[in-house]
């Protein structure tokens, strides 16, 4: 089922395995163009996610359409990354550890 990316921000934190994300600590600014932007902090496993935010660890750049397809499961973030639909500033090992959270 197709979510809003304010959605899938929104719900993040009930979704996320905390098994999967014990020991990380980051922070992701996600800039998805059209639909805003959400700073996602990972706490030793413990995830929130905030509307807005303006500085991060890792910031993630994707248009409203690249976006939805890679949380839909249709487009690997990685292809993604390298077909440049994908834009990541900052912290690159951060950014490896993001498939934790999807």
């Amino acid at each position: 089922m197709a979510q809003s990316a304010k959605e899938f921000f929104e719900s993040l934190e009930t979704r996320v395995d905390p098994s999967r994300t014990a020991g990380m600590n980051a922070t992701y600014l996600f800039d998805i163009e059209g639909a805003g932007r959400w700073t996602v902090k990972v706490d030793d496993g413990k995830v929130t996610a905030t509307e807005g935010g303006e500085s991060a660890d890792c910031t993630i750049t994707s248009s409203q359409e690249t976006f939805q397809r890679i949380v839909d499961g249709d487009l690997n973030p990685t292809s993604a990354y390298m077909t440049g639909k994908l834009k990541i500033k900052g912290d690159m090992g951060a950014a490896m550890k993001l498939q934790k959270l999807f």
